[in-house]
């Protein structure tokens, strides 16, 4: 499908692993060309996904003079609980906060509920003789002597990374860089990583949980980091390495290796940036990202043209989530994707997700040895994908296989018809889903209703109409190539840096003098770091923000500041924006009540070249001929409707489709309901507006 790049050695690759699926983009800055190769992961090496879809997309990586990559090798390490043997070296006192945390109980009349479950056991969680009074000032010198103890100690139990967290480090690291020191002579082969080097920021329990989980998937991601510039320098590739962090932003392969946590949700940031590219294109200021794979399905928004970050997320869910406290995006995760599972739980109903089929076997429809009904097979039961169409022909779906799993493991123990347990299946994955997007509007203060909902990923077109049925949302824009939506996103990401130094001061009584001192250290920091980078940026840009509450609060709300505000020591007018943004995330401000900053944030990002979105070809409103590709039976509800296949590539600007029909591509598929209307746009987005009742 893809035509041959190769005419320059310029080629941007951007590489994007999820559970099912490899995506690749191979962008040409020279001549605006942009290809895409899609591939199954291959988990014993995925390395050679990435090299079967880098030769999918028409180009090699001699060819490329940058490789951008995510990876959900960091967070999936974290959840599986695949980690590293890790040890904690904490501030006497202070061994159990990890496990103590927050003790939040989300359920409190569920008489099953489990609190988290630390990374590291309580047996190696050492504690060390040291203390530092809050502002950084030494209370008790630290015991060397008691650092080399433990060293000992875990060296006999083959301990292969090792955390470090000290009380009030964020304001004096002092006494970590000491214990690092130390612990890298006595154990030269562990992965070591302190907290101050995560985060700057109060709250010990979440920095520790932050600096835990890095050491525990550390030695994983440096190793599989490492393979790929193997792969990369083996296959002739000299130019720069670069992986997406959490927040979209990009940095270099070697910080990764030491800052792997800030990886932890790369392929869906991505996906958001994409998608905040598109908006500015089309002039949509408002608009939720819906991504949906192969395992899991993820919501971001963008809000006012910007997409929403976070400070700090809980990884694994909330109940028994471990935080981690560094900037990423604001995205929600539920274990729902095209191979999500569908099983019949111990109390006798429909399960799906989140254990997942994957690449291997994958799907029943597959043919690879999966027996288990998926999402997917759902979908090729009720006629929503075409058998002989899927990746453009290059597999072939068993519907039979897809049938004879749905019956046997559901239809038939629940004695049901095997289309409507098909359509149970689908019921109750689009009701997971829709919990991703409330999670990212209504819980954040938002009306979901008044966002377009931007849908991608191999599987959200599929199902992208009936949750916004669910969710209320009005239009819904499906981008072009939307099976290779997070890779395309990453060739819009740009080198970023993000810092934060907590600094606690009444509003009314803050020294701007003093607050701008650290403003600028911060974004000091931040220039030192792109120069060092290993790709060259047009320009930088530098944006400030501030952690803010009213006095007597606990939690803080972040806050975007212009420098002119300091400039000019407004200290109304920085009330004035924290109230906006208090009034925002909680329905609720006191413009009379007193404020205080607690934290400072600065964020400094390296722009490099992006693509532009092409225009496509216009027509008249009634689709050419060569677009409909025929007629086949859909189910949708309880009706099998006459539905229209449609080629998209095929289709021209202005074109209108009415539903039911279903739009075809390379690797996705387009499920528009009956009483759905569908317009393609000038850049080929086909934009379709919600009507009628779910079927």
């Amino acid at each position: 499908m893809a035509t041959n790049i190769n005419d320059v050695s310029t080629i941007r690759l951007a590489a994007d692993i999820g559970g099912t699926f490899t995506d690749v983009a191979a962008f040409n800055p020279k001549n605006g060309e942009l290809n895409f190769g899609k591939t199954l992961s291959t988990p014993a090496s995925l390395i050679d996904g990435i090299a079967t879809g880098v030769a999918k997309a028409g180009t090699s990586f001699p060819e490329a003079e940058i490789f951008l990559h995510g990876s959900t090798v960091a967070i999936n390490t974290m959840l599986e609980r695949t980690g590293a043997k890790t040890a904690l070296l904490i501030t006497e006192g202070f061994r159990d906060i990890y496990e103590i945390g927050r003790v939040n109980r989300p359920d409190a009349y569920n008489l099953f509920f489990q609190k988290h479950q630390p990374l590291v056991e309580r047996a190696l969680r050492f504690e060390i003789n040291e203390r530092l009074y809050a502002e950084g000032e030494v209370y008790k010198p630290l015991d060397e002597e008691r650092v080399h103890q433990i060293c000992a100690f875990i060296r006999e139990e083959g301990i292969e990374a090792v955390a470090i967290l000290l009380l009030h480090c964020y304001a004096n690291p002092a006494h970590e860089l000491r214990v690092k020191e130390i612990v890298e002579e006595e154990l030269p082969s562990a992965f070591v990583s302190t907290s101050h080097e995560l985060s700057r920021e109060y709250r010990e329990f979440e920095r520790c949980s932050t600096v835990v989980a890095n050491a525990y998937i550390g030695p994983k991601v440096q190793n599989y980091i490492d393979g790929i510039k193997t792969r990369l320098q083996a296959d002739g590739f000299d130019g720069s390495f670069l992986v997406v962090q959490s927040t979209g932003g990009l940095y270099d392969a070697e910080q990764a290796q030491r800052q792997c946590v800030r990886m932890l949700e790369s392929g869906p940031a991505a996906g958001v940036i994409g998608t905040q590219a598109l908006c500015e294109a089309i002039e949509i200021r408002n608009a939720i990202a819906f991504d949906m794979g192969g395992t899991t399905a993820k919501a971001g928004v963008i809000h006012d043209g910007e997409a929403l970050t976070t400070g700090s997320a809980l990884i694994g869910g909330y109940e028994r989530a471990l935080p981690v406290q560094i900037a990423m995006m604001d995205i929600f995760e539920v274990g729902t994707g095209g191979g999500s599972i569908a099983r019949i739980a111990d109390e006798g109903g429909l399960r799906v997700g989140p254990e997942s089929a994957g690449s291997e076997p994958g799907p029943a429809c597959y043919g690879q040895g999966g027996t288990f009904p998926t999402v997917t097979d759902a979908n090729v039961y009720l006629g929503r994908l075409s058998p002989d169409r899927f990746l453009g022909g290059e597999m072939t779906l068993d519907v039979d296989a897809a049938s004879e799993a749905i019956n046997e493991k559901v239809a038939m123990p629940l004695n049901m018809e095997t289309a409507d347990a098909a359509q149970g299946i689908l019921s109750i994955a689009v009701t997971s889903m829709s919990h991703a997007v409330k999670a990212v509007t209504t819980e954040r203060g938002l009306n979901a209703s008044d966002f377009a909902m931007v849908a991608y990923g191999g599987a959200g077109p599929l199902h992208a109409c009936s949750v916004a049925r669910e969710m209320g949302i009005g239009t819904v824009i499906i981008p072009r190539s939307p099976g290779h939506f997070s890779a395309f996103g990453m060739l819009f990401s740009d080198l970023r840096y993000d810092y934060v130094r907590s600094r606690f001061t009444r509003l009314a009584d803050a020294d701007f003098s003093d607050l701008e001192d650290v403003y600028i250290g911060l974004e000091a920091e931040g220039y030192r770091e792109i120069e060092k980078a290993s790709t060259a940026t047009e320009r930088i840009l530098v944006s400030r923000g501030a952690d803010m509450r009213y006095v007597g609060q606990e939690h803080s709300v972040t806050v975007d500041l212009p420098s002119h505000l300091f400039a000019s020591e407004d200290r109304a007018g920085i009330k004035e924006r924290f109230d906006e943004v208090h009034n925002l995330r909680y329905g609720t401000c006191a413009p009379q009540e007193r404020s205080e900053i607690v934290s400072l944030r600065v964020t400094v990002t390296g722009m490099l070249e992006k693509p532009l979105l092409k225009s496509i070809v216009s027509g008249e409103e009634k689709p050419p001929k060569r677009a409909h590709t025929g007629t086949k039976p859909v189910q949708f509800g309880s009706d099998m409707l006459k539905t229209d296949t449609w080629d998209r590539t095929q289709l021209l600007a202005k074109n209108f489709i009415i539903g039911p029909a279903l739009i075809e591509e390379h690797a996705s598929t387009t499920v528009l309901h009956p009483g759905d209307t569908l317009t393609v746009d000038d850049f080929g987005n086909l934009n379709i507006n919600i009507g009628g009742d779910a079927l």
